[in-house]
């Protein structure tokens, strides 16, 4: 029977990145079969793993591919799986993802918009987010309050914050008239409210921030808020190649064609409660009875997104 670490089992399943979860087992977090386990154990098909006080059973033959979904979040949702105080989060908002569980790459506050990715790879998302892969997060930001040049340049190359010195990469003129002005800024990393801490440095109100681009993924203006879309096989092994992690593309391919199989096709029963096709197996078009018409009403979409600066396609 086939065996697998540890880790490698747990960040396939989104847990976290290998070396998170190498550490949870030095702490005593993780358990095999009752019993606390080190970073050089290997599971099996059957094994039980209590993660953090959860349980879960191994199942080695039932890998899910690497799934990696865009999603455009609103104003006013919080990026953790649960909140306190009641409030709508992103996590409500996802397709589900199997067995395995999605893990957020890089957070958004609740009053900033725009893209984060979520993947149910812990090793990718873990790489996406690390400072010393520098990847890129791109931001439209509306700035109240007037901006010279001697700010600009100053916001290019030094900021002395409270957590330490910070910069934009870049920055580009938006557009706009009075005192609210557009500009697209840069970072290479994702500290709390960088942003917004860079322009409040030098007495500016930021109005309005929203992520427009992390990486090499760009938020298409076709998705709209609250809603997600899986990326292209081609994107997601762009981002493995651009954090210099491996894709096996024969590899994801079959889990795929293996995820695609156990999938059962659905059809609406006329209560609207789903039933499994099962029910129509081995029946020809006349013992299912004629088709029901439906009618469909076409109705046209209005972006309700404001057309300001430059604008970006994917």
């Amino acid at each position: 029977m086939s065996e697998e670490r540890v880790q490698k089992v747990l960040a396939g399943m989104g847990f976290g990145s290998r070396r998170e979860i190498e550490r949870w087992m030095e702490q005593g977090r993780i358990k095999i079969n009752g019993k606390p386990c080190e970073p050089g154990d290997k599971v099996k098909s059957g094994d039980w793993v209590h993660v953090n006080g959860k349980r879960i059973i191994v199942r080695l033959e039932q890998q899910e591919p690497t799934r990696v979904i865009m999603y455009h979040k609103p104003v006013g949702q919080v990026c953790t799986r649960k909140d306190p105080e009641g409030r709508p989060t992103v996590f409500e908002h996802l397709p589900k993802s199997g067995r395995s569980r999605w893990i957020s790459v890089g957070r958004l506050d609740i009053n900033t918009s725009g893209l984060i990715l979520f993947t149910n790879n812990g090793e990718l998302a873990n790489r996406l987010m690390h400072p010393s892969n520098e990847v890129e997060r791109e931001y439209v930001v509306r700035v109240k309050g007037e901006v010279s040049k001697d700010i600009l340049r100053q916001l290019t190359r030094e900021v002395m914050l409270d957590d330490g010195p910070a910069h934009f990469d870049d920055i580009v003129d938006g557009g706009g008239e009075g005192q609210n002005h557009w500009y697209y800024v840069v970072i290479r990393e994702g500290r709390k409210r960088e942003v917004r801490r860079l322009w409040e440095h030098f007495g500016l109100q930021v109005s309005r921030l929203m992520r427009v681009r992390y990486g090499n993924i760009i938020l298409p203006k076709s998705l709209r808020k609250g809603r997600s879309k899986d990326l292209e096989p081609a994107d997601v092994e762009q981002l493995f190649e651009s954090v210099k992690l491996e894709y096996d593309s024969e590899k994801e391919a079959g889990l795929k064609r293996k995820s695609s199989t156990k999938k059962r096709r659905t059809v609406k029963s006329a209560k609207g409660m789903t039933q499994t096709s099962s029910l129509y197996k081995g029946k020809t078009s006349k013992q299912r009875g004629p088709k029901k018409k439906t009618s469909k009403k076409v109705g046209k979409r209005v972006s309700k997104r404001p057309a300001s600066g430059r604008t970006r396609t994917s």
